[in-house]
């Protein structure tokens, strides 16, 4: 006991007591504050996910169904993904008109971003799906404007024409402007396929594919861009140029041959 009693009274036993017990408190720390964490969001999330089937219940119920299995007048919405859903109403394709076109076309959007993140948490828990993009994925860092260049042409000029200028489709429907569009809603529209766009999944484009096909777009439409030929005619490239200037190029040349011929000899004769 004299011994043991000893031993407590050592100069070093309050600092090895201090060090056990800092030990103790950091291990307990570390095994139930990562819990908690998880825990507080996971329960934000819920609750996000909560608030946007509220949404949705009042604003896209009645066409795509209570749980999103979709209906005669909408598509489901099992597994489009976040992204579909920021895309579509951030842009205002959704909610749709009553009257439906051929084509829901973009408008002033009527929910705030924070309304529609939980649009989109509460389609994404439906199934799994694309999800929102980053800045990084989508921003101008390490692009190649002359790959995404070719890509676009190979891939998207068919529709939107090779500087995104839109045009037209059959019965009714149109591939829409790319000019001012947010770089966020480009890369979302090739990652879904909205309407009647096909879809671009990384297995198809990469990430640096259409990170390389923003930049591009972003070169050929802003107000920098000098077009060295004068006009554009709308941007609509070398087919359609080449027939306005062989319509009123020939146009020209046949009146005046028709001036030339009425001022002959004979012709003056007769």
């Amino acid at each position: 006991m004299k011994k043991l009693s000893a031993r407590r009274r050592h100069p070093l036993a309050a600092v090895v007591v201090l060090l056990l017990a800092l030990a103790c408190t950091g291990g307990l720390y570390a095994v139930f504050a990562p819990a908690d964490k998880a825990q507080a969001e996971e329960t934000a999330q819920s609750l996000t996910i909560e608030e946007g089937k509220k949404l949705y219940t009042v604003g896209c119920a009645s066409c795509h169904g209570a749980s999103g299995e979709g209906t005669s007048d909408g598509p489901s919405l099992v597994g489009v993904g976040a992204a579909a859903v920021d895309f579509q109403v951030s842009t205002g394709r959704m909610p749709a008109a009553t009257s439906q076109g051929a084509q829901v076309p973009a408008k002033k959007n009527i929910y705030s971003q924070a309304e529609i993140d939980q649009l989109a948490a509460f389609i994404a828990s439906l199934g799994a799906g694309p999800s929102v993009p980053t800045e990084e994925q989508y921003g101008p860092e390490g692009a190649d404007i002359a790959k995404g260049g070719e890509l676009f042409r190979n891939n998207c000029a068919q529709c939107h024409n090779f500087t995104g200028k839109g045009g037209a489709l059959t019965k009714g429907k149109y591939a829409p402007s790319l000019e001012g569009v947010d770089p966020k809603h480009i890369y979302e529209a090739m990652q879904t396929g909205p309407q009647n766009m096909p879809s671009f999944p990384d297995t198809t484009l990469s990430e640096q594919n259409k990170k390389d096909i923003i930049a591009y777009l972003h070169a050929v439409n802003s107000d920098e861009t000098v077009n060295p030929g004068g006009l554009e005619l709308g941007g609509l490239g070398p087919v359609s140029e080449g027939l306005f200037s062989w319509i009123f190029g020939l146009g020209a040349l046949i009146a005046v041959a028709i001036w030339v011929a009425a001022r002959t000899a004979k012709a003056k004769k007769s």
